[in-house]
């Protein structure tokens, strides 16, 4: 008599659903959440207020250091985004947001840079206002990415999508209508999306995967 000893066989109708968990606490979402709103809501203030593009030189000013506030709100969002691995598990997906930090970067840099009268008109810092739109289409792209990948949830899955189209929605905007028509819609859309977004993950910090 021969005894034969196999292991089970895997089922192959069940897909491994197994997510890594996420590198950040329910405590550490909302305060990053509170960041983005903050720094978000600082510069719609000023959209409201000054305009996106005023004359004067202390508009600028208050202009550029509200947009380089709302950046640093960013780099809290993407804080979020990075240790939870919003995108996805893939190289790529990793790789789309640590392009997006280095495009963030220069683009903050040059709004607080930009932000000093005595500086604002130095040739080397044209180049670097190109990174601004750039950073801003680049965080589109990451909110269509945290649609389609579904490792956050529920509102949280979906208003990244609606917050990173500040760019596709208000730059066309700007350039048809200008101010003051702009600077409304373009304020009302940072409440809507962005503003919102943080208060999503203060309230519902759950949904990012977050314990």
């Amino acid at each position: 008599m021969t005894i034969r000893t196999e292991p089970v066989p895997a089922r192959t109708d069940v897909l491994d659903n197994h997510q890594p968990p996420a590198a950040i606490s329910v405590r550490g979402v909302r305060a990053l959440g509170l960041a983005l709103s903050v720094g978000t809501l600082s510069w719609a203030t000023s959209m409201f207020t000054v305009g996106n593009n005023p004359t004067d030189s202390l508009g600028l000013t208050i202009t550029d250091t509200t947009g380089g506030l709302f950046q640093l709100g960013l780099f809290a969002l993407l804080a979020i985004q990075v240790r939870t691995r919003a995108t996805g598990l893939t190289k790529v997906a990793r790789g789309m947001l640590v392009v997006e930090h280095v495009l963030l970067a220069v683009a903050t840099v040059w709004s607080f840079l930009h932000a000093v009268p005595a500086l604002r008109d130095a040739a080397w810092l044209i180049p670097m206002d190109i990174f601004w739109p750039l950073s801003m289409l680049g965080m589109a792209v990451i909110g269509v990415k945290i649609l389609f990948t579904g490792r956050w949830k529920g509102a949280a899955r979906v208003w990244p999508t609606v917050a990173e189209s500040w760019a596709v929605v208000t730059v066309p905007v700007f350039g048809i209508f200008g101010s003051p028509v702009a600077d409304y819609i373009g304020g009302g859309h940072l409440l809507i999306g962005y503003v919102a977004l943080g208060v999503i993950l203060m309230l519902r910090p759950q949904l990012t995967g977050a314990r």
